[in-house]
This record gives structure tokens, sequence and C-alpha cells, in this order.
């Protein structure tokens, strides 16, 4: 089978879409099958190219196999609307028109959270006739209402008839949450045609290992209990309030609170940290793919926030994956919803209202004092991290596509 795949985002890049759309193309790769990756020069989320590459018309490599071919957009950082929507629609045309010199493919997948990029390959799908199968990674535009990014107004309301239209003309749809696919059935989307394939985690790299030495030298994180934030600084996460509770443990000496990454409020929480003279924050700037295991090592619990809105009921923030896969027990800050009853059920972490920093701080507290728990903890993500296998997951959707094509 010939994939063909849109994805504005793909590694050297670390986000959770990047490392889901290559993680299942090199499994389909060495399951037999020929994936090509149209994607832009490596630029998320500060906006500036990764070394090495140039924002060109046209540039191929090969990844582990997966040939990836990348086209020229308009870059920008990752904030503001009006800039992020002029390279959404960069890659959309540039992407759109790459796909057209591509060698045929047997079925055509284009991956949110933005629309313009699905909209690109549902356009590529219609005009090689083939099968487009839309991977739905949010609600989009819901979600820029959510962290109030945009209010509600006309563009959203063409955003919402575009989400609409792409959903009806998709010949499948991957959902990345069963609550998508209750979201999508109630508006009128034909429910047999919407499919879930959670995030995973890759288990050959993401294990349990002893606490790095030289890192936690380094950042001053020896003889401390580290609460960590791995991943995007985004508008959705609320970290003002993982800051708060870091203000609410101040005095406590042995309790450090670590922040790796970047991303549209990245700079709020480094003013925040030096207004406020937080000596028990860390903050280093996002780091290369290869390095996160070691610096999930450093962790002894990781903070999955997210604000306190209805639309974040729905999602499943890919980290708590990673964390599971490397043992480190989950403190999640989120709305009641799907992934709370994943942490609940699995028994991996601990679940306290969102935006609310005394009660993180609490349970950062508990876990410290309390050892024995943490390490129950530890011992239920380990179990419960192959059941969200990336190869078991990459397995799944490729069973999608084929079934898409042979229909």
């Amino acid at each position: 089978m010939r994939i063909l795949f849109l994805s504005d985002n793909f590694p050297p890049e670390g986000n959770a879409p990047a490392t889901r759309t290559c993680e299942h193309a090199v499994r389909w790769v060495r399951a037999g099958h020929a994936v090509t990756v149209i994607t832009c020069a490596p630029n998320f989320p500060e906006g500036k190219l990764f070394a090495g590459y140039t924002n060109r018309w046209r540039q191929v490599e090969s990844i582990d196999g997966v040939r990836v071919v990348r086209v020229k957009t308009y870059i920008t950082a990752n904030e503001g609307f009006v800039r992020r929507t002029l390279d959404y629609v960069s890659f959309m045309l540039s992407g759109g028109i790459a796909g057209l010199f591509e060698r045929r493919p047997d079925v055509i997948v284009a991956t949110s959270p933005q629309f313009f990029c699905a909209l690109g390959g549902w356009m590529l799908s219609v005009a090689r006739w083939r099968p487009f199968v839309f991977e739905l990674r949010d609600l989009w535009p819901a979600s820029i209402v959510a962290v109030g990014a945009m209010r509600r107004s006309l563009v959203i309301r063409v955003l919402e008839k575009l989400e609409l239209f792409l959903y009806h003309r998709a010949a499948a749809i991957v959902a990345v949450t069963e609550s998508f696919r209750e979201d999508l059935a109630t508006r009128g989307i034909d429910a047999k045609k919407i499919h879930v394939v959670r995030n995973g985690v890759d288990l050959d790299r993401y294990q349990p290992q002893p606490r790095d030495a030289a890192l936690a030298h380094e950042f001053d994180l020896e003889g401390k209990f580290v609460a960590g934030y791995l991943g995007t600084h985004g508008m959705a996460h609320a970290l003002d309030k993982v800051l708060d509770a870091a203000a609410l443990l101040a005095d406590r000496k042995d309790i450090a609170f670590f922040f790796a990454g970047s991303g549209a409020a990245r700079a709020d929480v480094e003013r925040i940290v030096a207004e406020q003279k937080l000596a028990n924050v860390r903050l280093i700037p996002r780091q290369p793919k290869a390095r996160m295991p070691a610096l999930w090592s450093l962790c002894d619990c990781t903070i999955v926030p997210l604000r306190d809105n209805p639309v974040f009921t729905t999602v499943i923030p890919s980290k708590i994956f990673e964390a599971m896969g490397m043992g480190v027990p989950i403190v999640m800050s989120l709305p009641e919803g799907e992934a709370t009853a994943i942490i609940r059920d699995s028994g991996t972490g601990i679940c306290v209202p969102p935006e609310d920093p005394q009660a993180l701080a609490d349970a950062i507290t508990h876990l410290a004092e309390h050892r024995g728990e943490l390490e129950n903890l530890r011992s239920a993500c380990v179990t419960a991290a192959p059941k969200h296998s990336r190869d078991t997951q990459a397995a799944c959707m490729l069973a999608i596509l084929a079934d898409t094509v042979r229909r």
C-alpha cells in the first residue's frame, strides 16, 4: 500500500503530532508499505529553522525508510492568530501542490489540529481521485475559543462550517479519543466511519531508568523531589497556575519544579518566575527528542495541566503515555473526562481539579512525603504502558487505512 501523509509537523520537531506521525509511518514502512510524508522545514514552536534546514520549495530526505518531502511555507512562531493562519494556509497550498507531483498513492491522510492541513489533504484526494482519511487530533476551532485565542465570531463560524465539511467528505476519520468520536456523532457525522486510535508510547525508547546524575547536577536537582512539566508551553496548559503551586511550596527546599520546552506561553512562564523570584523552579528550553528519556528520568512525578474548560474534558494529553513508559507517576490537573478516567482506572497518578494551585501543591507534597505510595504508582505506570504501545496503535491505524482502500 502506498500512503501519502500530510502533516505540518515532523521530526526533528518533537511535539505530539510530529512524534505520532513519524512513529506510525516508520512502523508502516517496516510492515512493507511505502510511506511519503509531506511536511515543512522544521521550525516549531519558535518559528526558527532548525540547524541544517532551509525553507526551500522542495527538499527530500529519508528518515528510517520514510520518504519525507519538505515544502516552503510562511514560517512564524506558534503564537498570534493571523500569522499562524498564514503559516497554515501556506502549508495547505504548497503541500497540496507538492502532492500532485508524487507517485499516485492508494490513500491520502492529513492530520489536524489545524484544519487547513486537512483541507489540503482533501483537495489533493479529489485531484488524485483517492480516498481521504482525516486524522482528528483536536476539536478545532472549539479549542481556539477555549484557550481564549479568539472569541466566537463570524470567522469561528466559518471555520466550524469548514470543520463539518471535512468530516462529511472524509472516507474515514481517525480520532485520538472516544470523546471526539461521540462529539462528531452528535453533530450528524456517520458513526460507522469514525475510528479511535489513541496516542501511545514507543516502549523501545521510553523505559524506566535511573536518574541521570549528570543532568541532575547540571540543573541543581540533586537530592530533590522533582515535579516536571515536559512539553509545549501553550495557552491551553494553565502554566501560570502551576507556578502558583510552586510559589505555595517555595519554602520546601526538598521540592523543585522542572520545566522543559517552549511555546506561546513560555515568555509568560519566564516572566512570572523572574518577577516572583521562584528559586524552586528550573527552566530549560526545548530539547532534542533523543534527550527526552534522560530528562524524564529526572522527574519523580509529572504535572499534566489544562485550563478549566469543557472542551478539555474530551482530550487526552499524549505526554501521559510517555510518563507511563518511563514509570513516572502523573499529577493530572484537568476537567473530569476521558483522560482522568485513564489515570484513575490504571492507578498511575493523582487527579486534582484544574486551575487549583493549592490542590496541585498538596498532591505534589503528598507524593514527596509518601514514598511508598509513589513506588506503587510507578509500578502501575510500568504495568499500564504496554496497553498503549505505539506498535499496537500503528497497526490499528494501518488496518483502518487498508480497509478504507478496499472499500
